[in-house]
């Protein structure tokens, strides 16, 4: 039986079990790697090395165990949740056309602090309604000391990832990355292939984490404007506008600096599985183009990505081809997945930079001719602000903003859409092409504190902190599917939802109606729905519908591109095509972990038709 471990060797107890010597445990830290190689492998899936990935299962037969692993990314050793001893857990390849088996089985300790239950949930992959992994929807759960065997068949190909849907444990480790080889040749060549597996670690247990969240949500926001920023905004805006600013952010009880609701005061960032320190290498000879799978799985995340020295061509996005498009950086929400190809000649390492949305930190691997090199790291970008458009509030002139003082005390949650309010003149105000409505259920809701009165598909916005910075970055617009609708009926109706929150709260939901609250959304089987979007927060929200594709269209509601995880940037509305083609009830959520425990969630009822 094959054992994988991060460090080189490992000591054996006298029962036959293992653990890390003094010396390997301190060379692990230094590294910033996980202390993997306390779980065993099973026989029955062979192992596949592949220089700079992880360990690879391969093949149609898989044991999958879930157990507890010692990690050390900060100093403090913690418990992970980990799949068969490894954080990530192990790649995963099949192969489009076969059937899968995958046992997976409990082995978490009695008392362990991430639960007794656990799952895998197949992230973008279209299956049985009982293969989907989350548990109190499509199944029981695994519960300690028993195996599900999932089973299904491969009707996809691409890159893809696997996380668990209990708890918090996608938090602590068990996530890993998923790729599907085709039945066809693949449209573009490449000589090397990688993933990039992007994660945020915490030493905090999932639990405290959410108790701190909602007990003080703003925690992570260390940086508040201040005097020094108010004299540079004066001069450059004109006092009375300035003062008219600081007095609409403070009337309605919010702050343009809070980007993220964790980030790396509290996260440590990895890639692959080891922070910055660890330095990542995936090896390239000169000319040689090099496939890069980058894959989010992140719990709360964004990142922005870019290999200074190195064009990009993006040529997949959640897994399905797309036109190539050529850019220096993207953006990648949480459970989002980007392939890329490049091309590195002329230097002997790139480094691969990966700074969070906020601007708080980063995490780094780096592309060389041999291991040991890196390239110089840059700076992380100056921490950007949120502006009008990102409330969905449009454009407001330095005349419109002079009255924002009368605001004063005023919840944002109690603006209805006949501008009742007190003393904010309207005039100035970019409204777009009108008003936005909003549910009954959003106003004068506690729970809600802004209602989007001007949100637009912002497609083309590659977003906060990424406009104008001298590079070209990617945005939704530049992405085309490289094949025509799937489906190509127009939807028989539209389905409209606001995603709804309360930052100070911690508070989210959707139509200000929280997950436990909500009825089921229901489709009938075969029907082609068109969902409307409208993020009513100040925050991204990366929506994802389980077991069905989410057809993105453009303004016009043109068909665009095929993906499972729709970004939406605050203020944003945007529209999705789905066919309603996989019976059962299914998970449809915000893939920030903690909104979706908070509230932002429902599930979704798939149903025949009546005779």
């Amino acid at each position: 039986m094959e054992f994988t471990m991060s460090t080189n060797s490992f000591g054996r107890h006298a029962d036959g079990s293992f653990k890390p010597s003094r010396r390997q445990f301190v060379q692990g830290l230094a590294a910033g790697g996980a202390i993997a190689g306390l779980g065993l492998w099973p026989k029955s899936s062979w192992a596949l090395k592949s220089l700079g990935n992880p360990v690879v299962l391969a093949g149609t037969q898989f044991d999958l165990v879930i157990g507890e692993t010692p990690v050390d990314f900060t100093g403090r050793v913690r418990p992970a949740v980990t799949v068969n001893g490894s954080l990530p857990a192990p790649l995963l390849r099949w192969k489009e056309g076969t059937t899968v088996n995958l046992r997976v089985s409990n082995a978490l300790p009695e008392g362990s602090i991430h639960g007794h239950e656990t799952s895998i949930h197949w992230h973008g992959i279209v299956l049985p309604a009982n293969m989907d992994g989350v548990p109190g929807i499509s199944f029981n759960g695994i519960h300690r000391g028993e195996s599900y065997l999932y089973r299904f068949h491969v009707r996809q190909a691409g890159t893809y990832w696997y996380h668990s849907h209990s708890g918090f444990q996608e938090q602590v480790g068990l996530y890993g990355p998923l790729i599907i080889d085709p039945i066809e040749p693949e449209p573009f060549h490449f000589d090397r292939d990688y993933v990039v597996l992007l994660s945020d670690w915490t030493d905090l247990s999932g639990d405290a984490l959410f108790s701190r969240l909602k007990k003080m949500a703003g925690y992570d926001n260390y940086y508040q404007r201040t005097v020094g920023d108010f004299v540079r905004d004066a001069k450059k805006d004109g006092l009375k506008s300035t003062l008219a600013d600081r007095r609409m952010w403070g009337a309605m009880r919010m702050t343009p600096t809070d980007l993220s609701d964790v980030n790396a005061n509290t996260y440590t960032y990895l890639m692959n599985g080891t922070t910055a320190l660890g330095n990542w290498t995936g090896l390239f000879r000169s000319g040689e183009k090099v496939r890069l799978r980058f894959i989010n799985g992140s719990s709360m995340t964004y990142f922005d990505v870019r290999i200074p020295g190195l064009k990009m061509t993006v040529v997949a996005a959640d897994g399905q081809y797309v036109h190539p498009v050529t850019v220096d950086e993207f953006r990648i929400g949480t459970a989002e997945t980007f392939d890329v190809i490049v091309e590195p000649t002329g230097q002997d390492a790139f480094t691969i930079f990966a700074q969070d949305m906020g601007r708080t930190g980063y995490v780094s691997g780096t592309l060389a001719v041999r291991e040991g090199l890196r390239a110089p790291i840059p700076a992380v970008d100056p921490r950007p602000i949120l502006t009008m458009t990102d409330m969905g509030m449009g454009t407001m002139s330095h005349a419109g903003m002079e009255g924002m003082g009368d605001m004063k005390g005023m919840d944002m949650s109690s603006m209805q859409h006949d501008h009742a309010m007190a003393g904010m003149p309207m005039q100035g105000m970019d409204m777009g092409s009108g008003e936005q409505s909003h549910p009954a259920s959003e106003h004068g809701n506690p729970l809600v504190d802004n209602l989007a009165m001007s949100p637009t598909s912002r497609l083309d916005d590659p977003g906060n902190g990424l406009r104008d910075n001298g590079r070209k970055v990617l945005s939704y617009s530049m992405l085309k599917s490289a094949f025509e609708d799937p489906d190509g009926r127009d939807p028989g109706r539209d389905i409209e939802l606001h995603l709804t929150g309360h930052m100070e709260k911690f508070a989210w939901s959707m139509n200000g109606v929280k997950f436990s609250a909500a009825e089921p959304l229901k489709l009938t089987y075969g029907e082609r729905v068109r969902i409307v979007l409208v993020n009513d927060t100040m925050m991204a929200h990366p929506i994802h519908l389980h077991g069905m594709w989410s057809d993105l269209e453009d303004a016009q509601g043109n068909f665009m591109v095929r993906k499972h995880t729709i970004d939406m940037p605050p203020g944003s509305k945007r529209s999705y095509r789905v066919r309603a083609d996989a019976l059962g009830r299914w998970a449809y959520h915000c893939h920030l972990l903690y909104h979706m425990e908070a509230g932002m969630m429902r599930a979704v009822q798939v149903e025949e038709g009546k005779a």
